[in-house]
């Protein structure tokens, strides 16, 4: 069986959370028996070529493509508002875009809902994403490296947010939060990987050159497992989300998770994070230390139920279903 991966992992695109996913799972089937797995191959053969984007270049190899196609729903519209310029416009391709392919892989209850609403007559299967567990654990020498390299004291309380630098990712919330709790260290790292049309580019880009003293701005990192590392709560303010791979990373890294009440966690996440609905009950949970350390205690034994073995074996389920049909 041949199978190849194509995503438009470009420039900064490669730091987007699909690039991520697709890069983790193919170097999981890799390491498979009974299959032959090649990254975004223009020329080579495959039985089946497993989309993860669906920008102007794998339209290009969506085009040329004699196997059978399959697209990862990774983005939808419900997350564009709020993350990119045009987003209106842009949605409106979405269902004909879909139905250019013979089957979707959905990541979560709420993708898949929102997917079967766009185009209900398209064949589609649910598969969470999954992360290496290894490489995302707690690491005490990683802890001190990154804390030494931002400033960061050993007492400081850590607050970390791992996400694209925009309104839906709910930068805003941050900043305000960040100013209501001036004795806790506020890390945001992410940055702007669609550019200007990113959702108040100019706006964002001033706001980043000039943040607050507790506040630091890292841009994208090298490994960002390090930051996992050196925080003590991670905090995802997103308003929409496919999925919420980062919270999958921070859980594996042992860290207590405080995110936003928004459907798409549900049936993955359950009760091992903490919910919030506005900013005064982020304010309340970052001080409930015991609450706190409790959720941490469990985090990353819940990560396991994600791990990218399994979920490349589901992956590779699939594909044999597909190709013997």
């Amino acid at each position: 069986m041949r199978i190849n991966f194509f995503v438009e992992d470009m420039l900064f695109f490669k730091y987007i959370g699909c690039a991520t996913v697709a890069k983790t799972l193919y170097r999981e089937l890799g390491k498979m028996d009974d299959v032959e797995v090649s990254w975004k191959g223009y020329g080579s053969p495959a039985d089946l070529v497993h989309f993860h984007t669906f920008g102007p270049f794998a339209a290009t190899k969506r085009r040329v493509t004699k196997g059978r196609k399959v697209l990862t729903a990774h983005s939808t519209p419900r997350i564009n508002e709020g993350n990119i310029a045009l987003a209106k416009v842009i949605n409106r391709y979405y269902p004909k875009i879909y139905r250019r392919y013979d089957h979707i892989i959905t990541i979560s209850p709420s993708c898949h809902e929102e997917v079967q609403r766009m185009v209900p007559d398209k064949p589609m299967t649910m598969i969470p994403n999954g992360i290496n567990r290894d490489h995302f654990s707690f690491g005490e020498a990683k802890r001190r490296a990154f804390r030494e390299e931002y400033g960061i004291g050993e007492d400081d309380q850590v607050v970390l947010t791992v996400a694209q630098l925009t309104p839906r990712k709910g930068l805003y919330d941050f900043l305000t939060l960040a100013a209501r709790c001036p004795e806790k260290r506020w890390v945001w790292v992410g940055g702007l990987p669609y550019g200007a049309m990113s959702k108040n580019y100019r706006r964002i880009k001033r706001i980043k050159r000039h943040p607050t003293e507790n506040v630091i701005f890292t841009g994208h990192i090298p490994d960002i497992s390090d930051a996992y590392s050196g925080a003590d709560v991670f905090l995802l303010p997103s308003y929409a989300e496919t999925f919420g791979l980062v919270i999958l990373e921070a859980l594996s890294c042992g860290l207590p998770v405080v995110a936003r009440d928004i459907p798409e966690y549900y049936g993955i996440f359950d009760d091992q994070i903490l919910f919030f609905e506005d900013n005064d009950e982020v304010v309340g949970l970052l001080d409930e230390t015991s609450l706190l350390r409790q959720k941490a205690a469990s985090a990353r034994e819940f990560s396991a139920r994600y791990d990218i073995r399994s979920i490349a074996a589901q992956h590779l389920a699939l594909y044999r279903e597909l190709l013997e049909s």
